[in-house]
C-alpha cells in the first residue's frame, strides 16, 4: 500500500488521474531514465458546480467528470498504458500521521513481521475511527496508502532500523484510506476503456509533499494548503516530517455560491462578477455590490484558516512558509487574504507568511512537455511523485 512497485522497462507509458473536489484531470506521461516525466496528453473536465452541496449527489457528479476525462484519455489513441495511479485529494479520502510506540523489558530484534503487525494493527484502528465518515456511502473503507516517515530505536532516530536490537521502538507512519464506493466507482469506470490488474491509490497530500520537500532543499519547515473546491486542506511539516494535516469545508465554491446567495444571482453571473472583481476590471457600481459581500466571505474563510493553524500548533510554532496548491485564476486573491490578516492575534507563526504558489513556473523543469500540451501543475507533481517512485525501487 503505497509502495509502489518497480518500473520493469525503461520508458512506461503511466496513466495518471488527479480527482479533486471541483475538477477531475488526467494525464498519460513517459517515465525516463532521468526521472523526469514526459508528459504527452492531458485534459481538466470541472465537477458542475451545483446551488447547494448534496452529499448524495457529489460522488456521482464526480464520476461523471471521470468519465469525461477516460474518453478524452481513451479516444486520444496513444497507446495502451502500462500502469494506472489515482491520486485523490479531499474529500475522497482522509489521511493522519499516526505513531506507534512498542517497549519491552528485555531487548527484541525489529524485523519486518514486528513491524507489518504493528502497522496492521494501527490502520485497523485508523479505518474503525473512520467508519462513522463513511456511513452514506457503503460503510466500507479501504487503506490506499502507507508511508513510514521515521523509525526511533532507543530514543534515536534509525535510517535502517531492521534486524537491530531495542528495548524501545517508535514508528511515526503517514496512512491515508478511502470509501470503497469512492474507489470501485473509480476503478469500474477507469476499466471501461482500460484494463489494468490493479489501480493504485495514493493521496495529494503526500504527492505535494514529496514535491515541494524535493525542489526546496533549504526548507525543512513549511505548510501546506490545497484551496479546493469544497475544502481546504492544510498540513505541518517540521524537519522534513509530515506531522499533521486538518481540514476544513471551505474552499473556492464557498465564494461563488455566497456571492450568487448574498447578491441573489447565478451561480455563472457569480463566477463572472468573482473574476471582474479580483482582477480589478469591474465598474465602480459593480464594486461597491461585491466588496462587502467578499469580505464577508474572506473574513468566515479566514477565521476557519486561523482555527486550523491554532489546531495543528500544539504549542509549537507554525512555520513561515507556506505552499499553495489552487488554480491560477484566484492565486493573487488569496495571496492578499492571507498576507493582510498575517493571524496576529494569535501570535502562532514564526515570522510574515512568505506564501508561495505551486504554479507551473515555479514547477518548471520538473516535467517535460508534448507540444501543446496543458501545463497542470497538479498532474506535473503527481507525474513528478510516481517517476520518483518507481525509478527509485
Amino acid at each position: 500500500m503505497g509502495i509502489f512497485s518497480s518500473a520493469k522497462n525503461k520508458n512506461e507509458l503511466v496513466l495518471v488521474f488527479d480527482v479533486g473536489s471541483s475538477s477531475v484531470s488526467g494525464a498519460l506521461f513517459l517515465t525516463q531514465e532521468s526521472g523526469i516525466p514526459k508528459i504527452i496528453f492531458s485534459v481538466v473536465e470541472p465537477i458542475k458546480l451545483e446551488e447547494k452541496l448534496d452529499v448524495n449527489r457529489f460522488l456521482p457528479l464526480m464520476l461523471q467528470a471521470l468519465e469525461a476525462v477516460v474518453n478524452k484519455i481513451y479516444f486520444a489513441k496513444l497507446g495502451a498504458p502500462d500502469r494506472c495511479f489515482c491520486v485523490l485529494s479531499s474529500p475522497w479520502y482522509t489521511s493522519q500521521t499516526r505513531i506507534i510506540s512498542y517497549k519491552k523489558n528485555t531487548p527484541f530484534i525489529f524485523n519486518t513481521k514486528l513491524a507489518d503487525e504493528l502497522i496492521q494493527k494501527e490502520i485497523k484502528v485508523f479505518e474503525e475511527e473512520n467508519l462513522e465518515k463513511y456511513k452514506n456511502i457503503g460503510n466500507a473503507v479501504r487503506a490506499i496508502e502507507l508511508k513510514n516517515i521515521k523509525t526511533s530505536l532507543n530514543g534515536y532516530e534509525v535510517s535502517k532500523p531492521l534486524n537491530q536490537k531495542t528495548k524501545e521502538l517508535e514508528m511515526v507512519i503517514f496512512v491515508a484510506l478511502s470509501g470503497e464506493q469512492v474507489l470501485q466507482g473509480i476503478e469500474n469506470i477507469v476499466s471501461k476503456h482500460f484494463n489494468f490488474h490493479q489501480i493504485k491509490f495514493s493521496s495529494f497530500t503526500m504527492a505535494s509533499f514529496s514535491a515541494v520537500r524535493d525542489m526546496n532543499h533549504q526548507k525543512i519547515d513549511f505548510l501546506l494548503a490545497d484551496i479546493a473546491g469544497e475544502i481546504t486542506d492544510i498540513s505541518m511539516i517540521k524537519n522534513n516530517v509530515l506531522r499533521e494535516s486538518i481540514s476544513f469545508p471551505i474552499g473556492r465554491n464557498f465564494f461563488i455560491r455566497g456571492v450568487a446567495s448574498l447578491l441573489g444571482c447565478s451561480l455563472d453571473e457569480a463566477k463572472s462578477l468573482i473574476s471582474l472583481f479580483k482582477d480589478e476590471h469591474a465598474e465602480k457600481s459593480i464594486v461597491e455590490r461585491i466588496m462587502p459581500v467578499m469580505d464577508k466571505l474572506k473574513t468566515e474563510w479566514l477565521k476557519k484558516f486561523q482555527e486550523s493553524l491554532a489546531h495543528l500548533s500544539h504549542d509549537i510554532s507554525v512555520p513561515a512558509t507556506i505552499f499553495i496548491a489552487i488554480d491560477k485564476d484566484l492565486a493573487s486573491f488569496f495571496n492578499q487574504t492571507i498576507k493582510t490578516e498575517q493571524f496576529s492575534q494569535y501570535s502562532l507563526t514564526e515570522s510574515k507568511f512568505e506564501v508561495i504558489f505551486l504554479s507551473t513556473e515555479l514547477l518548471h523543469g520538473f516535467a517535460s512537455f508534448e507540444d501543446k500540451v496543458i501545463r497542470d501543475p497538479f498532474l506535473i507533481m503527481d507525474s513528478v511523485y510516481i517517476s520518483r517512485f518507481l525509478k527509485s525501487k
